[in-house]
């Protein structure tokens, strides 16, 4: 799935001529028609990574990781443990080395399979920071400076730095290393996608067809699933449900769900509810329809809702939870799939490397 080669250019220059952007648009638009015509039943590789910034939680799964999970089947699925982006918000040595045998532990419980998907710690493949230094000296300022998530985190009262703004940076090295085809994010995401194509377009333009420009995934009926405070669910916001924390602190959780008002006798909209919106996401079809009749009905209290919600939730990751335990109990091998992940990883992050160095004059 090569892309049409694009023209030389002087990589110290304050920007492309508009015939060489015209020629990388081209290019990006043949790639990503070829991936929309031949990614049904086509074997292509998946990238996607996650932070280590604590406990997942049902927002986590039902927004992105069960998709990913499902992709498995279909596709060579490349997946890491971002621990280097982690590190932008200063969390503690033994909160970093923690919280990744956690995801680690987490993902392996929800059904990935080692066997078909590579998982490994980014740290572990340190080819990456090498790579990122390569791109970001083609990467302009002020691309990097429109960046939406560096001012959303800027505007929520994070002290920036300057690793939270070449974010990016590595957010594109961490694809383009592994020539990833397709990386599922949300629509919110959009933006590092394209981000991570300007990139690579400027080094391919610079230096030769060296890298392949991905194309996003937007992953189809995402989740939008709400916190217990009515916005997204979200760690920074501390709203969260998280998938394996004690049953009883899921119940307590729940019953805290914010709600309206509304008299237990009247009728209620389901779909401005949040109870409800979490309800859709592990009640069956039939088992909906009947809550929205009550809904809409009356006579039914928010908290005959939220403790079917809580029971529901409890037996839905149930199995998941077992396994979760049992993982406890076996760290070593918990270590060892981010051992064996890492190697097949980088097997295939060094090649990359090696032809960015060559096409850039390093080693020669």
């Amino acid at each position: 799935m090569d892309v049409p080669p694009v023209p030389r250019a002087n990589p110290s220059a304050k920007s492309l001529t508009f015939a060489q952007n015209i020629v990388i648009f081209i290019a990006i638009v043949f790639r990503l028609s070829f991936i929309g015509f031949y990614c049904q039943g086509l074997d292509l590789r998946v990238l996607s990574g996650i932070q280590p910034s604590g406990g997942l939680h049902i927002g986590n799964y039902f927004g992105a990781m069960r998709q990913q999970l499902q992709l498995q089947a279909e596709h060579d699925c490349f997946y890491f443990i971002a621990d280097y982006h982690a590190l932008t918000s200063n969390p503690t040595p033994a909160d970093v080395a923690q919280r990744t045998l956690d995801v680690t532990m987490d993902y392996l419980a929800l059904g990935l399979d080692t066997e078909k998907t590579v998982f490994w710690r980014q740290s572990d493949v340190p080819e990456v920071t090498e790579l990122t230094w390569l791109l970001s000296c083609v990467t302009p300022m002020g691309l990097l400076q429109r960046c939406t998530t560096f001012k959303e985190k800027v505007a929520q009262g994070i002290s920036p730095n300057h690793g939270l703004f070449a974010y990016p940076v590595l957010q594109a090295a961490d694809i383009l290393i592994y020539k990833a085809d397709l990386v599922p994010v949300g629509a919110d995401q959009k933006q590092h996608i394209e981000i991570a194509r300007d990139i690579a377009g400027r080094f391919n333009n610079a230096y030769g067809e060296v890298l392949t420009l991905p194309a996003e995934h937007i992953l189809e009926q995402v989740a939008v699933v709400p916190g217990t405070d009515g916005r997204k669910m979200s760690k920074s916001y501390g709203n969260t449900i998280e998938i394996f924390e004690p049953e009883k602190s899921v119940r307590k959780k729940v019953m805290r769900i914010v709600t309206d008002s509304t008299p237990v006798e009247e009728p209620k909209d389901p779909d401005k509810c949040n109870v409800f919106a979490l309800l859709k996401l592990v009640a069956s079809s039939k088992e909906l329809a009947e809550w929205e009749k009550r809904y809409r009905d009356g006579g039914m209290g928010y908290s005959e809702a939220k403790k079917r919600l809580t029971e529901l939730l409890i037996d839905y990751f149930k199995p998941f939870r077992q396994k979760r335990t049992e993982l406890e109990s076996n760290i070593n091998y918990v270590k060892k799939v981010l051992a064996d992940g890492a190697e097949r990883a980088r097997d295939v992050a060094a090649k990359t490397l090696a032809q960015a160095r060559k096409a850039v004059g390093l080693g020669a």
